[in-house]
């Protein structure tokens, strides 16, 4: 760095002077000093004096500091002066002051480590830098990672990012906040979630690489490069990873409180897990491997929990099979760190001893054979070119050649994974461009140094030469464009440190040569390197030693010496794993491990790598790709080496900027021109420097040039570019102290002026003050004198009433005393008399019921006896009369009178029986081939629903993207039903409120329960309403969801319909709502109509038929029908089984018997058929009979006459027809019955058809007659009496079978009964056994058990009768339809045949028929009709009509298919209609005019679905016309849910629009113009804000005004309002729009240091007022939209306000209610001056303000949520406007529309 000469320091100049402690220490002159002076007199800041000695050459002047307002700057090379304790004093003020971590280096972004979690990586926080520039906002990782894909985007150059720093500075969490800001803003378009396995990766990688040491407990032990590619779309398509240098030697070896890798101790945190008993692992303290630190645990880590995370990155990388096997690996490892090698008596030889419990173990793991690991863990093998040697090894190189397998076999599986993790990364999508990531290690150096350390000293080399040329190139870049004159800036070059490190005969070099020798030492080593390079100036010897050197980096010198640490991979690793391509030791197959075979091999360069020669080649790999691509820097630095959160160690951070090359930076842009100034910035800050006469001149840049000329006298100081000024370094404090002694001494003047008009003020003030004293003080007098008389007075009055009162009381008193002693003496004396009468009276009572009980006893005895007399003399008549009449029974006069006439009557109906079971068998046979078809039937639709399955099934995504939305559909309809019950709860809570007001109470304290009863009914509203918007808002969120997965599920459709060869789809056939089968239409005829559905689907053919709803419910239902008969079949067989194997075990009778009532249910059957047919046509007859008869009758009084006689005459004949076929239905019963044939000694039952065979038999046969009696009438008498008796018998048995039943139902009943007394024994005993207080507890709970029961069954029970009642009430609307039709037809036709004939002809004039509102469409003309009122219709094309004019035409058209009862096509206009709005939204997603047209029309017509809907509650404001024009036939209830389901889609649609038009207007508006002009103040800027960061293929950033905001405010409410958008809904869209105004607004303020000025809370304050007073000019006050502002209003007074004492910081927690502590905390932290005269936020300050807001609940996030949207409302509005009114203009080409 360059020092500051001066010939002459003034006194007062700040100055910087070396300190040992704090590295630098602020000054201060005290006394001028001149050239050649010994001594600078200072003042340290403690007020010491310190005489600071100086010299030309042993110690030169001191560093100049910067002006304060320069303090703190966002970019280091905007500081005036730029040197070390200028950069170490501003990271310093910003990270202890104002916290923050990052600051801008030129192209390097600083970041300090503050071990503590902040709130500023939030996905709201890289929304606000995704897409911004990289100086606009306050310095973050966010801000290089945006410039890095904007960089790539716009050049379309690949780009890298190199994170580097020491261990514990952050390197790993800036790496990982990089990736997730590219996953988060280039997230995958595929639902591959490329970006979630680049995320998941992280976890892995720092289990098997990160590891605890002394300096951080997550510090990587290995560099990682990962290249994240990009399509053309730089949407993330997949990710490579590639490591360097793994440090091995920590698998064998930790230091002092150090931890070996994480998974070590992750894997023995679950070792108890069931799957990881094979691994036989323990706690991690009983492994050597990870029990060397002597710590195993970190304190805040859950090694367990950290495994998990683990195990679930592995199996979302699908990596779920290979876990086991690599954690077989890693157990192995720690087995054999146990493994014990004890050392055999000579000492040259050792041995494993016996039966070793790990070695064992770590064979099975790895599969290899315990005899040969025995063996060669404890021998090594020399091999020659003739033959081998096997030589054993003593206890030492045995160890170590057991460490060093250990060390290699994890160095393979870490190289296993990363290569695997690739290839779970990797796409087969072309890759277009990339973003690297490198997470590299910096600089070290320690008192013993690795050869890791040299690798990573040896990367840094590299690292910082390519740095060193990319500085030097932009600043070459920036001058020449610029068109500066460029002068060669001497910049240090390490080429010949990396020469010495990597050239020929270097160290690496000849390390790998000493490697190579059978017998290496570090002494032959070191000698070499002595002879070779002791010339080098990079390369020394140190004096105390012979076998290390020194090494002079271009950060510091390093002392090295590491030989001995590579022999290990040359030994046994090199026999065992000999190539990386070998097969990794995680396979479970068992292995030979033995020597290696005599045969020689040829020398192979490539066999063996050292890891010198593996690691350069890597390193000139990476440099290669760094060099290709775009780098961007980031160095992390370590604040302490205490892990202490936001503490500063001066000496360790000037290493770390030393060593990283910060210092670098600051230097080469020091030796040119640092600080850059545009004409305008410069202008706007330095005019007041000008004259008058300057200011007239036009050209800023003139002005410019002719004031610098004027203020600055070296020309060499400065020079003028295209658009900026260059600065020589000091060059801008001089121009500010100029500015601020200008600023001095006007306000000097200003004070002076001010001070004596204030002292005049202020006199005249006091002497006004004083006359007014006076006056007021003689009036005081006065009137106190006045109060004293009155006082006295009004005492000798109170005192004479006390008196009074006192004797008075006393009076009362003894009186009350006599009269309550008389009181109580008369009720002793009364209630004496009472008990006495009391007690004759009970004893009346006892005898008169005494007397009466035995009076009726022996009345009872005497009615007894006379019963008992009366019952046994008619038994015994009884008796006789049953003797005689079974005598006359036997006779056969009787049974001829009981059978004449039977005989022909049963052949007669016998052949009507025969006749009937033909025609029954003929029915049977069509039943079946009816039964045969709709089988046939349903298994075709089965096999139909198992294609569509199927093909679904092939797109995974489809189907669980519907499982996503049944459970989203789910969810809403939870969330509707909350909501009503909700809405349910507050309007019954608000009654019940209401009816407390009402109710009776005194009216003393009528006003004051009327106000407890308002303010409780106020506040229970007011959490029910808040309650109700959450609900309504989670409600609307999940609908937004719902819509975004049925737009993804439609563009997977899609796709699939694309990708599918040879199928392809009618978009037009495609059903619109995927959510249309949450909302089925109401359909009267839906069960009737399935059978025609199926054949429907027979003719459409499943693609098309799929796709209509209606159908396919139809379909559905129809299913259900089936399964649901199916399995009544199944129960019904069940049944009959059960039955027949009980039949098997009864008497043949009773089967008889039902086969006699099966055949009585048959015959009536076909009767009741066959009669049914018969009254129908009768009934036919009638009708045209008495239709005939009324024609022919002029009156119709006659005509209802005759009516009622012939209904009259039809039921009688009806009921006479009932009578007869009842008579011969059990006459068929008795034929069939008595025709099954009586064998002899037979009991086994016979079958229908055998006894109708038996019967035709003895009819036929009269010689079987004959032989029982020759007339035939024995036999009738035998077949009587066996009727009788089968009659009898049946009913017993039947009798016999009820009683069974209602036994089993009494014992099941009994059973149920004791189980519920036990179990209450069982809870009464229960009950006993607790305390009485537990006792009252179990009761309550259980009566609350039982009542929620009984509660359940009872609304189970009102749902059921609901839904019936439902059901009935439209299927009344649907008969008073018809009955009312019936009716108009039937006057119509009375009408018409009642016209009276007229003699002369007259002319009938057609009457014009009104309009009744309605429009008739045919069902061809829909798709037009959709097309033409939807698909093809612009807003402007009816703009001069009524607002919503297709709206109300195709309500018109829905009410026509109402009034024509065409439930199929109101079901198809709306489905349609609602498909058609959706496609055009789709088609102009980004059109606010037609989203907010079709937003209007929506609302409407779901408004008019309301208003006509019927229903009471929406028709209070309709007029007599309008409730005329009501639907009469369907309840349209689910299609205005869907409605107002879409209408709030298109509502976050419209939102989304709007927002994304005014988002790139917003910071430009509120944060930036001038909107009251030469107010704000420009403060220089640093490197940040050059051109590589602008888009120059642009005309620059385009600039907002608050006025244009304004304007397109304006033309969205305009436009919104002249598309007849209701107000409500309107409020609502500004209200969300202020909304993310506010937001974005905040965010940026909160996240720029620039802004954060009292300048600009006035521009804020003012812009803000601007916006409401749009608001109030527009009546949108009240729509809420204004409290939205109230955030940004109190930021913008946080800015302004007074920021100093206790008072402020307690005025400034009052004021910002609507700020969050963290917000107000940042505000203050990013206030910055713009002046001298402007005092900064003390810490003190904010500290005190902190306090005093710890008592607030705020969230933890620091910026507002932009996303975040209102729950939308959709509030009844009904139309005035008459439909019958309605003008349809002929420009919309709607002829085809029929006005009815």
């Amino acid at each position: 760095l360059t020092f500051m000469f001066l010939l002459h320091v003034f006194q007062y100049t700040r100055v910087w002077i070396p300190d040992t402690e704090d590295v630098w220490k602020a000054a201060e002159i005290v006394k001028d000093y001149k050239e050649g002076d010994p001594v600078l007199r200072l003042k340290l800041e403690d007020e010491t004096p310190l005489e600071y000695p100086v010299g030309p050459k042993s110690n030169p002047l001191p560093f100049l500091r910067n002006p304060d307002i320069l303090v703190g700057e966002n970019d280091l090379t905007a500081l005036s002066y730029l040197h070390e304790p200028a950069v170490l004093h501003n990271l310093r003020v910003r990270f202890l002051e104002s916290n923050a971590i990052y600051t801008y280096c030129g192209i390097v972004l600083v970041a300090i480590n503050p071990y503590e979690q902040l709130q500023i990586y939030g996905e709201e926080v890289i929304n606000a830098y995704s897409g911004q520039n990289m100086g606009d906002m306050d310095p973050h990782i966010f801000a290089v990672a945006e410039e890095a894909y904007k960089q790539m985007a716009r050049d379309e150059k690949n780009q890298s990012i190199i994170v580097s720093g020491e261990s514990g500075a952050g390197k790993t969490v800036s790496a990982k906040y990089a990736m997730r800001f590219f996953a988060t803003v280039g997230g995958s378009a595929s639902d591959t979630n490329v970006e979630d396995k680049v995320l998941a990766s992280s976890p892995i990688m720092e289990a098997i690489g990160n590891a605890k040491t002394t300096r951080n407990d997550n510090s990587s032990r290995f560099g990682k490069y990962i290249q994240i590619g990009f399509n053309r779309h730089y949407h993330i398509i997949g990710a490579n990873m590639r490591t360097y240098l793994l440090e091995k030697s920590r698998v064998v070896f930790q230091a002092e409180d150090e931890r070996n890798y994480h998974i070590f101790y992750q894997l023995c945190a679950s070792a108890s897990l069931p799957e990881f008993k094979d691994l036989a692992l323990t706690s991690a303290e009983d492994f050597t491997y990870t029990s060397l630190g002597e710590n195993i645990f970190i304190e805040g880590v859950n090694d367990a929990e950290d495994f998990k995370k683990t195990r679930e990155a592995f199996t979302l990388l699908g990596k779920s099979h290979d876990q086991n096997s690599i954690f077989k690996v890693i157990a192995s490892i720690l087995h054999l760190g146990n493994v014990e090698i004890c050392s055999d008596r000579d000492g040259e030889s050792c041995h494993i001893a016996r039966k070793d419990v790990h070695l064992q173990h770590f064979c099975n793991l790895l599969g290899v054979e315990l005899q040969q690991m025995e063996h060669w863990l404890c021998h090594r093998k020399l091999a020659t070119t003739s033959e081998t040697y096997v030589k054993t090894m003593s206890t030492k190189q045995a160890t170590n050649a057991r460490d060093a397998l250990a060390k290699h076999i994890y160095a393979r599986m870490f190289d296993w994974i990363v290569e695997h993790i690739n290839l779970s990364l990797q796409t087969s999508t072309k890759q277009h461009s990339f973003i690297g990531v490198l997470d590299i290690y910096g600089f070290e150096t320690f008192e013993v140094n690795s050869f890791e350390q040299f690798c990573i000293n040896y990367a840094n080399e590299k690292l910082q030469q390519q740095f060193n040329s990319h500085v030097f190139k932009l600043e070459q870049e920036e001058y020449m464009k610029e068109q500066i004159p460029w002068t060669l800036i001497d910049f240090a070059d390490n080429q010949p440190c990396i020469d010495l490190i990597e050239a020929r005969l270097g160290i690496l070099d000849l390390l790998d040569e000493e490697c190579k020798v059978p017998k290496g030492t570090d002494q032959n080593w070191a000698q070499k390197l002595y002879n070779k390079h002791s010339s080098s100036a990079h390369f020394q010897k140190p004096r105390m030693s012979n076998i290390s050197f020194i090494i002079i980096h271009f950060a510091d010198k390093v002392s090295q010496g590491l030989l001995h640490q590579l022999f290990d991979e040359f030994q046994l690793v090199a026999d065992l794993f000999s190539d990386k391509d070998d097969v990794t030791p995680a396979k479970s197959a068992r292995v030979n491990v033995r020597a290696l075979k005599t045969v020689p091999k040829a020398p192979n360069k490539e066999h063996r790598k050292t890891v010198g020669h593996q690691f350069r080649t890597s390193l000139h790999l990476l440099m290669d790709t760094l060099n290709a691509t775009t780098p961007h820097y980031v160095r992390c630095i370590k604040p302490n080496d205490f892990k202490e959160a936001f503490s500063f160690d001066s000496r360790r951070a000037v290493q770390q900027l030393r060593a990283c090359g910060v210092l670098e930076t600051i230097r080469i842009s020091a030796a040119g021109y640092p600080s850059r100034w545009t004409y305008p910035d410069f202008f706007n800050r330095y005019r007041v420097l000008m004259k008058k006469s300057d200011m007239t001149t036009a050209d800023k840049k003139l002005v410019c040039k002719n004031l610098l000329e004027t203020l600055i006298k070296e020309p060499d100081m400065f020079q003028f570019g295209k658009t900026k000024i260059f600065f020589r370094a000091g060059q801008v404090a001089y121009l500010e102290k100029l500015r601020t002694d200008r600023f001095r001494s006007a306000c000097i003047k200003i004070q002076k002026t001010v001070r004596g008009w204030l002292q005049r003020i202020r006199y005249r003030k006091i002497r006004k003050m004083a006359v007014t004293l006076q006056r007021y003080g003689r009036g005081y007098m006065a009137r106190r004198y006045a109060d004293f008389l009155r006082q006295t007075r009004a005492a000798i009055i109170c005192q004479k009433q006390c008196r009074m009162v006192r004797e008075r009381r006393e009076f009362l008193r003894v009186r009350r005393a006599v009269v309550t002693i008389q009181a109580y003496a008369k009720g002793m004396f009364t209630r004496r008399i009472y008990q006495e009468f009391l007690l004759h009276h009970k004893a009346m009572i006892i005898q008169k019921n005494v007397r009466g009980w035995m009076q009726r006893k022996q009345f009872r005895r005497a009615r007894n006896a006379a019963i008992t007399i009366q019952c046994a003399f008619r038994r015994m008549h009884a008796k006789r009369q049953l003797k005689q009449l079974k005598i006359e029974a036997r006779s056969a006069e009787h049974l001829k009178k009981l059978n004449t006439g039977m005989e022909n009557k049963i052949v007669q109906l016998q052949r009507k029986m025969d006749d009937q079971s033909k025609e029954l068998r003929t029915q049977n046979e069509q039943l079946q081939t009816v039964n045969t078809s709709l089988g046939s039937e349903v298994n075709k639709l089965q096999k139909q629903l198992e294609l569509l399955r199927s093909e679904q099934e092939d797109g995974g995504q489809v189907r669980s993207l519907e499982e996503e939305l049944e459970h989203l559909r789910k969810e809403l309809e939870e969330a509707h039903a909350l909501r009503n019950k909700m809405e349910e709860e507050h309007i019954n809570e608000k009654m019940d409120l209401t009816q407390v007001g009402e109710g009776d109470r005194p009216t003393d304290t009528l006003p004051f329960i009327d106000g407890c009863v308002c303010v409780s009914e106020e506040v229970s509203s007011v959490s029910l309403q808040s309650e109700l918007d959450k609900e309504r808002e989670r409600y609307q969120n999940l609908l937004k969801e719902f819509s975004r997965l049925e737009q993804r599920y439609d563009n997977l459709k899609e796709e699939m319909s694309l990708n599918k060869p040879g199928h392809t789809r009618n978009p037009s056939n495609q059903s619109s709502l995927e959510s249309d089968s949450n909302y089925p239409s109401v359909s009267t005829s839906e069960i009737g109509d399935t059978e025609d559905s199926i054949q429907l689907v027979d003719e459409m053919g499943i693609d098309k038929a799929a796709m209509d709803i209606s159908l396919f419910m139809k379909l559905q239902k129809r299913v259900r029908e089936l399964e649901q008969e199916r399995k009544k079949l199944q129960l019904t067989v069940e049944k009959m089984e059960e039955l027949a194997k009980r039949k098997v075990t009864e008497q043949g009778f009773i089967r008889g018997q039902e086969t006699a009532d099966l055949a009585y249910n048959n015959l009536k059957r076909q009767e009741l058929e066959s009669e049914n047919k018969k009254l129908k046509n009768d009934l036919n007859e009638l009708r045209k009979t008495v239709a005939e008869r009324a024609s022919q009758n002029s009156s119709s009084n006659e005509l209802q006459d005759s009516y009622n006689l012939l209904l009259s005459q039809l039921k009688s004949a009806n009921e006479e027809l009932d009578a007869r076929k009842e008579e011969v239905l059990i006459l068929r019963t008795q034929i069939e019955t008595d025709s099954t044939p009586v064998v002899n000694n037979s009991k086994e039952p016979v079958d229908k058809e055998e006894a109708l065979k038996a019967y035709h038999g003895l009819c036929d046969n009269h010689q079987d007659w004959c032989y029982l009696n020759e007339d035939g009438e024995l036999g009738l008498a035998y077949q009587g009496l066996k009727q009788v008796a089968r009659l009898l018998e049946a009913q017993l048995q039947t009798q016999s079978r009820q009683h069974k039943d209602e036994l089993e139902a009494l014992h099941t009943q009994i059973e149920l009964l004791k189980g519920d007394i036990e179990d209450k024994q069982e809870k009464l005993s229960y009950m006993m056994s607790l305390s009485p207080e537990a006792q009252v507890e179990y009761s309550v709970q259980q009566e609350i058990t039982r009542l929620t029961n009984d509660n359940l069954d009872l609304k189970e029970l009102v749902e059921k009768l609901e839904k019936n009642e439902r059901k009935l009430k439209k299927q009344l609307k649907i008969y008073m339809k018809k009955v009312q039709e019936l009716e108009a037809a039937q006057a119509a036709a009375q009408s018409s045949r009642s016209k009276p004939e007229l003699i002369r002809q007259v002319t009938v004039q057609r009457k014009e028929k009104d309009f009744e509102g309605m429009l008739e469409y045919n069902k061809e003309n829909e798709a037009l009709l959709v097309k033409t009122l939807i698909n093809d219709i612009r807003p402007n094309n009816v703009s001069g009509t009524v607002p919503c004019l297709p709206a109300y035409i195709l309500f018109m058209c829905i009410r026509h298919a109402d009034y024509i009862n065409d439930d199929q096509k109101v079901e198809s206009l709306l489905t349609s209609t609602i498909n058609a709005i959706k496609k055009v939204l789709k088609k102009n997603n980004d059109d606010f005019e037609m989203t907010s047209f079709w937003l209007a029309n929506t609302s409407r017509l779901l408004h008019c679905l309301k208003q006509y809907s019927g229903e009471e509650a929406f028709m209070t404001q309709n007029t007599s016309k309008q409730n005329e024009h009501c639907l009469k036939n369907f309840d349209l209830a689910e299609y205005r849910q869907v409605l107002s389901d879409l209408s709030i889609q298109i509502y976050q649609q419209l939102i989304k629009v709007a927002e994304g038009i005014i988002q790139p207007m917003i910071v430009s508006a509120m944060l930036e113009s001038e909107s009251i002009p030469s107010l704000a103040g420009v403060k220089p800027m640093g490197y940040r804000n050059r051109s590589s960061s602008m888009d120059m293929d642009a005309d620059g950033p385009t600039s907002y005004t608050l006025q244009a905001l304004i304007k397109q405010l304006g033309q969205f409410h305009n436009i919104m309002r002249d598309h007849g958008l209701d107000p409500e809904i309107i409020g609502q869209a500004v209200r969300q729009l202020f909304h993310c105004i506010n937001a974005v607004t905040l965010n940026n303020l909160l996240l720029r240091k620039d802004v954060c000025s009292w300048s600009t809370g006035m521009q804020l304050r003012y812009n803000t007022s601007q916006l409401e007073e749009w608001l109030r000019g527009n009546n949108l006050y009240q729509s809420k939209a204004a409290a939205t502002l109230e955030p940004i209003i109190q930021a913008a007074q946080l800015l302004q306000v007074k920021k100093k004492t206790s008072q402020d910081a307690e005025a400034i927690c009052a004021l910002c209610t609507a700020l969050t502590m963290q917000q107000i905390v940042k505000i203050l932290n990013l206030y910055t001056p713009l002046n001298e005269f402007e005092e900064r936020v003390t810490v003190s300050f904010i500290r005190n303000i902190q306090n005093r807001l710890q008592e607030r609940n705020d969230p933890p996030q620091l910026l507002l949520d932009t996303k975040h949207t209102f729950p939308v409302l959709f509030p009844y509005s009904p139309s005035a406007l008459s439909l019958e009114m309605l003008h349809i203009p002929a420009s919309l080409n709607i002829d085809f529309l029929v006005r009815v």
